[in-house]
């Protein structure tokens, strides 16, 4: 989490510096596309207990570690104010089974995890421009690698996401970024192999800061 602090810090200080250099900007509006690069920080709460396949508690649960990847956003405005973004990118996880004394490996696995959300932008005309937004993504879990004896399945499915952030207009199409989400997804993941199963609130915090070009 200090990662991703640091990098909703660090667009923040980009942003703020990018207002006072500002001569001429290019404002939002309808019929603008954007393509925004950030670095984004995706934090999976989880933390759900395992048990048996037959319902019995382990006393493990299971956790998933951050991690920090290069995203790529795409935003369509269909007035000066509604716009529909997408956004693509992978990170790595580490899924480990924790418990009073065990600290076990049990599969590391890249996501991908595109979302696509409906947003309400203010003040597109004003060199800064909040915006918020709601919509979906769909987990997709591929090559992943199983570790310590484990066989891990682990499901793909769709979820909720919630949208909020901040384009700051420097000079001409180009702005700095801020953008924070909120996904909502469980899954079932299952050990085939040792008859063991959780199932996860993943819910992760999807933190980005990076730079936007209006074209």
């Amino acid at each position: 989490m200090k990662t991703a602090v640091a990098l909703f810090a660090a667009g923040l200080a980009l942003g703020t510096a990018g207002i006072a250099q500002a001569q001429d900007f290019e404002p939002k509006a309808a019929g603008v596309k954007m393509i925004n690069l950030r670095v984004t920080s995706v934090d999976p709460e989880a933390g759900n207990p395992i048990t048996t396949t037959g319902g019995a508690a382990t006393g493990l649960r299971a956790e998933v570690n951050q991690d920090v990847m290069p995203t790529l956003g795409l935003t369509y405005f269909f007035t000066d104010n509604i716009a529909i973004e997408a956004i693509a990118g992978t990170t790595q996880h580490q899924v480990k089974a924790k418990g009073t004394g065990v600290n076990l490996d049990v599969h590391k696995t890249w996501v991908l995890p595109p979302v696509v959300s409906l947003q309400y932008h203010f003040a597109p005309a004003g060199k800064v421009s909040p915006y918020v937004g709601a919509g979906i993504n769909y987990m997709i879990f591929y090559n992943g690698k199983d570790q310590n004896g484990f066989k891990l399945d682990i499901d793909d499915g769709f979820g909720l996401a919630l949208q909020a952030g901040v384009d700051i207009a420097t000079v001409g199409p180009w702005s700095a970024n801020v953008d924070v989400k909120k996904v909502f997804f469980e899954t079932d993941a299952t050990d085939t192999k040792n008859g063991l199963k959780t199932k996860v609130e993943l819910d992760p915090w999807v933190i980005s800061a990076g730079v936007g070009y209006k074209f």
